[in-house]
């Protein structure tokens, strides 16, 4: 059996497709900036907070990290809305990848914090930092050049996981294929170019990741 190929009429499209890029580059990053920040937060808990909160993220950690990202975007989108929060599909989207980052890089960012020597804290302690310049001089800093691979590599995950936010009509790079082909019927075409889409993707936020880490650790 003989296949005529038709990605002539997929590139006729591809406006529509770098639309679908364009969001998913926007919900990554923002994603990745809330998502950063609910880690930090939650690492300092976890290596020098109260017991009942160490508990609760300890919690919050489990639960996210042992249900599926599916179920979590789910009930933010669609179980949310019975406690009277109604959200659009694209805040349900940075919202349910934000707290599934946070969950993962918690660890990440707790080893990096606890791999700074104590020593090397008192230092700081006793040339008169105060305490909110210990953290960002002396921990965090140090900490997120330690872990920043790690990091990275976290983050490339989470760009690829933003195809499972099209399950609540987030018009995403996926969601965007999957319409095209509902239209056209031309599965090989449209997926085999999401995917070269998705590889490309992974390779610029690489690239950009590489240069953030360069700009704000190694020139340091």
């Amino acid at each position: 059996m003989v296949y005529d190929f038709r990605y002539r009429e997929i590139f006729r499209s591809l406006d529509v497709l770098l639309e679908g890029v364009w969001l998913t580059v926007q919900l990554s990053a923002l994603a990745m900036v809330f998502g950063l920040a609910i880690a930090i937060v939650c690492a300092v808990i976890k290596t020098d907070g109260p017991r009942p909160a160490r508990f609760l993220v300890n919690a919050y950690v489990e639960v996210i990290r042992n249900t599926p990202f599916l179920v979590q975007i789910f009930i933010v989108f669609f179980g949310l809305p019975s406690l009277g929060l109604r959200l659009t599909a694209s805040e349900a989207a940075v919202i349910g990848l934000s707290i599934n980052l946070g969950a993962y890089a918690t660890e990440i960012v707790r080893a990096g914090i606890e791999s700074i020597p104590r020593g090397q804290i008192e230092a700081g302690v006793s040339l008169g930092l105060r305490r909110f310049q210990v953290f960002r001089y002396v921990i965090i800093v140090p900490a997120l050049k330690a872990i920043y691979p790690a990091l990275s590599s976290q983050f490339i995950i989470l760009m690829l996981a933003t195809s499972i936010v099209s399950q609540i009509s987030a018009e995403e790079l996926f969601h965007t294929a999957a319409f095209l082909e509902s239209r056209t019927f031309l599965s090989f075409e449209i997926y085999s170019v999401v995917a070269v889409l998705y590889l490309l993707l992974s390779i610029g936020f690489r690239a950009a990741l590489n240069l953030i880490g360069y700009v704000v650790f190694r020139r340091r």
